[in-house]
């Protein structure tokens, strides 16, 4: 039985792939997370079975990694360890530096030492930057990032590819569209408005709120990183994505619909909440990607359409109230304030 080693596995998206090894029941999973703000024991609190195991520790500290590599000898390490908002690397960039790019360094060093057969960093659609006006972007297309945390992203991407390149480092990067579904922090768009919207708070939107984005509902982006992880080619970038775009201003009416309906509020009261708040420093307008590779290459289809991905997503947020009430205590609220109700509250 192949032991994968995942990094980040009780974070959003990260869970969702350690409970799809799971449940395959035909690997080992070795689960490391730091447990910040952004890792939580509760996303995999399910999980029961004999072949997982959990360590907690950081992915900068080079001795703790080097110690796990060389004592479970992964088939694989799958990188979903990441500070991951755009919002929070504007208001500070260094934890992003240090997580997304010396950490995924201190991986690559681990590997050179005890040499695995495959490496998987998990990277966004957002090293991309802005597609507005232009085609989607392919795997060929240069990174052109806007934030401080798709810079992050890019810098490991490359480091990854050098890594390859010079040591021969078996390295493979995705690139997925935006993620949404359970177990999602609501300081993302979707799961931020769901829990303002049930306790009936301002629906807060960026500028204009025409910001188009592909959504990709995390156990397609799952699937798509397992097929990837099986039969991907070493050295090489696959984007994941959907091709159907919607504005921010579409996704809040669909989920405003779906509340209305699920909780039989009536629905203009749910949208006259809806308010415009300053746009974020360097916004960029469309996010586009094209993902015909993996789909000739893995064989890989999104399977959850939007409509049917989000409703599932709200029913989740419904049914896991004390979830959300654990996620939005302390730290959260400070980072709420300073995006949301000071308007960016700059330092520096």
């Amino acid at each position: 039985m192949k032991t994968i080693l995942v990094t980040g596995g009780c974070g959003f998206i990260g869970s969702h792939f350690v409970r799809l090894l799971c449940s395959e029941r035909s690997h080992r999973v070795v689960n490391l997370d730091n447990l910040t703000y952004a890792g939580n024991l509760a996303n995999v609190a399910d999980i029961t079975s004999e072949n997982y195991r959990f360590a907690k520790g950081d992915i900068c500290d080079q001795d703790l990694l080097n110690h796990l590599v060389e004592k479970e000898k992964p088939w694989a390490i799958v990188n979903f360890a990441a500070e991951s908002h755009v919002d929070r690397s504007i208001l500070d960039a260094k934890p992003f530096l240090e997580t997304n790019i010396v950490g995924v360094q201190s991986i690559l060093e681990s590997i050179r030492k005890f040499p695995v057969e495959r490496f998987m960093h998990i990277s966004t659609d957002e090293v991309y930057g802005d597609r507005s006006g232009k085609e989607s972007a392919s795997e060929q297309s240069p990174v052109a990032p806007s934030s401080p945390y798709a810079a992050s992203k890019a810098a490991a991407d490359l480091l990854c590819f050098a890594y390859h390149r010079t040591y021969g480092l078996p390295t493979i990067v995705t690139r997925s569209s935006n993620n949404y579904g359970p177990y999602q922090l609501p300081e993302k768009l979707i799961p931020l408005l769901i829990r303002n919207a049930l306790n009936g708070m301002p629906l807060p939107i960026y500028g204009d709120g025409k910001q188009v984005r592909d959504w990709l509902f995390v156990e397609d982006n799952c699937r798509a990183i397992l097929g990837v992880l099986k039969k991907g080619q070493i050295g090489s970038i696959y984007n994941i994505g959907t091709t159907e775009e919607r504005s921010n201003v579409d996704v809040v009416e669909a989920i405003c619909s779906i509340l209305s309906e699920r909780k039989g509020i009536p629905l203009d009261k749910i949208k006259e909440r809806v308010e415009s708040v300053a746009d974020r420093p360097g916004h960029d307008r469309r996010y586009a990607i094209k993902s015909s590779k993996i789909r000739q290459e893995i064989g890989w289809t999104p399977t959850v359409n939007f409509i049917s991905g989000l409703t599932r997503t709200v029913d989740w947020y419904l049914s896991h109230s004390e979830w959300i009430s654990q996620v939005v205590s302390g730290e959260y609220r400070n980072y709420y304030d300073s995006v949301y109700e000071r308007e960016w509250n700059m330092r520096g």
